[in-house]
């Protein structure tokens, strides 16, 4: 049994690699363990550059068609709900200029859809480890299906299979993962309509994160301590409730939904994950095998599809498929996409730390952070196309500087017709 490429998980990143490559000619082979896509709260907002690549795969009808709603702003604010960091996507370059809010089953549905020909998706399949020749290159995978062992030659395995890859482990390559001191538990409230943005609340006790979902419904997400839910009964849990709507006033239209869905919720680790590697000979890590980031950015799904479409066009623009073909490619995929993820874990830890942060110094600093980013429309510029992902632009230490307060940017008002002295504010 032999492939072209064999993709291994069905996530997001596996069917985004499977359509890439698929659109080339390729025979594509898809393996999944499960027997279908679990109901997770994650992968729901979809940034603007993943609206790009979407769009130019043909998935976005799909996507509309199950009620994907558009939103062109993240706020961050206070309890009581003013503003204190504004994010507008309206101001960004090019044709992308919304995030869309959307279920991730939505999202496999739509990319299921678009798969061509070549594509086959096989469930209920169990990857064991890689298939490697008498050089080390991986050749193909071992797997169990339906019982029965089965080996599946291939000149390109691609690994989308999750935290716990166990291909990135058979490849020799590890995953270097720090856990946060806290999680975040998932509220998916029905019949609740909430404002056309992405609102991050900075509450005494942690991030408040509500966005709206398809359907007249929200997602809430809680930070909390690491235990802090365990054991509850429904009276200590009621008044957990009650402790969270009291810290934020903002959230009080959510309240009766709240209320009657404290039950129906996921608690979920929020952790960091790298893997010094993206690839070897005949091997690509894609997805959540590759990196994970806090989810308060929301970048990791987004990160997927741009792994799957810098593969696939690595390996288009070389025209050809043979070993040594896919293996050069595979070396440029690590050099030139590791850059770009080390880039997104930045701005993800960062941004995560400024809200997520409860007590001490980095509270304050991000405090600050924030006042002075919001001052600075060259520094809310360049906050606003990290987070989209259509401009990506690191900061520099001076940038950093600006952000403390600790100097003044004089380049902040270049073009917009303010200055400290017609209405601007120096950072």
């Amino acid at each position: 049994m032999s492939y072209d490429v064999v993709v291994c998980g069905a996530g997001v990143g596996g069917l985004a690699s499977a359509r890439a490559l698929g659109a080339l000619g390729l025979s594509v082979l898809v393996l999944d363990r499960q027997a279908a896509p679990a109901e997770v709260a994650k992968g729901e907002l979809l940034q603007p550059e993943s609206v790009r690549i979407l769009d130019r795969w043909g998935v976005l009808p799909a996507l509309r068609t199950g009620g994907a709603v558009p939103v062109g702003r993240l706020a961050i604010r206070d309890p009581a709900g003013r503003i204190l960091l504004g994010l507008d996507y309206d101001a960004l370059p090019g044709a992308y200029r919304q995030i869309l809010c959307t279920g991730y089953p939505n999202v496999l549905h739509a990319l299921a859809g678009t798969l061509g020909p070549t594509v086959e998706v096989r469930r209920g399949v169990l990857v064991e480890e890689a298939l490697r020749d008498p050089s080390g290159r991986v050749t193909g995978v071992r797997a169990v299906d339906g019982g029965e062992p089965v080996e599946i030659e291939a000149r390109l395995v691609v690994a989308a299979d999750g935290l716990s890859s166990r291909l990135r482990r058979s490849a020799g390559l590890p995953g270097i993962r720090r856990d946060y001191d806290h999680k975040l538990v998932a509220f998916d409230l029905p019949g609740v309509q909430v404002a056309d943005e992405v609102s991050a609340y900075r509450a005494a006790h942690g991030l408040r994160l509500v966005y709206p979902l398809p359907g007249d419904r929200c997602r809430l997400y809680v930070q909390i301590q690491r235990d802090e839910l365990r054991g509850l009964g429904a009276d200590a849990l009621a008044a957990w409730c009650d402790r969270v709507l009291t810290g934020v006033p903002a959230l009080a239209p959510l309240a009766d939904a709240l209320r009657a869905h404290l039950r129906q919720r996921q608690i979920l680790a929020v952790y960091r994950l790298r893997a010094p590697r993206l690839a070897v000979p005949g091997l690509a890590l894609v997805g959540e095998a590759a990196h994970a980031v806090h989810p308060m950015a929301a970048q990791g799904m987004n990160s997927s599809l741009g792994d799957a479409e810098a593969l696939a066009d690595l390996l288009d623009a070389t025209g050809g498929t043979d070993t040594g073909t896919v293996d050069r490619v595979l070396a440029d995929y690590h050099a030139t996409r590791l850059r770009r993820l080390d880039h997104t874990a930045t701005v993800s830890h960062h941004a995560a730390r400024m809200l997520t942060s409860t007590t001490g110094l980095a509270r304050l600093v991000g405090g600050r952070m924030m006042r002075h980013t919001a001052a600075n429309p060259r520094l809310l510029g360049l906050t606003t196309g990290n987070l989209a992902g259509v401009s990506p632009h690191r900061l520099t230490p001076v940038d950093r500087l600006y952000q403390l307060g600790l100097l003044g940017d004089r380049r902040a008002y270049a073009g917009n017709g303010q200055s400290p002295a017609n209405g601007g504010t120096t950072a």
